[in-house]
């Protein structure tokens, strides 16, 4: 059983890894240039990502068929507490103060949006699909406010940019709210499939740009004296002790079946490659940041089938 869902996983993965392949040497060859990469990575920020969102909550959601909808910023928090807790756990073997901020960052964000999409949609279909992405949307509506108030403030020790308003209320956080008000004022009932349409075709964009973003973000990575240290504890803090914590609660709870794997994924997901961005968009040393975004990724490759695989495995065993 293990084997044959490791086998489903690991495909997905595969595929997964393509595409960010092709993004990794289409900047390694020069014909994406940095500049090219960093304004491809506005337009799906800024307007593929939203209007995926858009469509897709506005075709599928229902307050009425998710009525604790509420639930998933919540777990996107307390995700982020416990990895706050693992990193603050660990965070004795940094010796350096220097890398404290960026050691902690890497183990409490993690890339909780591009891989997660590309990966359910490699492994799901249907209405299993749709659901997903409606609990991957209401995720996200939580960490990306924490992820552009907490981040940056972790990162730069500037309370000023704590609560910028203008970075926690981005254009995918915009684009749930919104969706989420149409629906609630019953608005939604007026826009026609047709109306609907252009944003289902500019959303469909999302998922192999935003890999081959991935995969450029981690070309730009410069490797040069690796802090082993730093990094063993953060790949074993964010790739293995984080989704086991969670795997144990998921099957602790006995939660629903794709409420339990949003869980164990987002657990299992690599360090945040927007943390590479915030620490370019404020000029701070990049310390630690590109090597544990490059080996948390690199690792990922293996543990995150690992531990999806043991979620489906022993949920049929309870």
């Amino acid at each position: 059983m293990f084997l044959e869902y490791f086998k489903i996983t690991g495909v997905a993965i595969a595929q997964i890894f393509f595409l960010g392949a092709v993004g990794y040497f289409l900047v390694k060859r020069n014909i994406l240039s940095a500049e090219g990469l960093s304004a491809l990575s506005r337009i799906v920020i800024q307007v593929i990502l939203p209007a995926l969102i858009f469509s897709q909550l506005i075709r599928k959601f229902t307050f009425t068929l998710y009525p604790q909808w509420w639930i998933f910023p919540l777990i996107s928090l307390m995700i982020t507490v416990l990895s706050l807790g693992l990193a603050m756990i660990f965070g004795g073997v940094v010796k350096k103060p220097a890398f404290k901020e960026q050691f902690f960052s890497l183990i409490v964000f993690q890339n909780s949006g591009y891989l997660p999409l590309a990966l359910v949609a490699a492994i799901f279909s249907g209405e299993q699909l749709s659901t997903m992405f409606i609990y991957i949307f209401l995720f996200l509506l939580g960490f990306d406010l924490v992820m552009w108030s907490l981040g940056i403030y972790m990162l730069t020790r500037k309370s000023e940019q704590k609560f910028k308003l203008s970075s926690i209320f981005s254009a995918p956080v915009i684009a749930n709210l919104g969706s989420l008000l149409i629906i609630f004022l019953g608005l939604n009932k007026f826009i026609s499939h047709a109306g609907l349409l252009p944003f289902e075709m500019i959303g469909n964009c999302t998922l192999p740009l935003a890999m081959f973003i991935v995969g450029g973000n981690i070309a730009l990575i410069r490797l040069e004296h690796i802090h082993k240290r730093e990094v063993f504890w953060i790949v074993l803090s964010k790739l293995v002790i984080l989704p086991a914590v969670g795997l144990c609660l998921v099957l602790f709870l006995k939660l629903p079946e794709l409420l339990g794997f949003l869980i164990v994924m987002q657990c299992a997901m690599p360090s945040a490659t927007s943390l590479s961005v915030i620490i370019s968009h404020y000029k701070k040393e990049d310390s630690l940041i590109s090597q544990g975004i490059f080996f948390s990724h690199i690792i990922s490759l293996l543990t995150i089938p690992l531990f999806l695989s043991l979620y489906l495995a022993l949920r049929v065993l309870k």
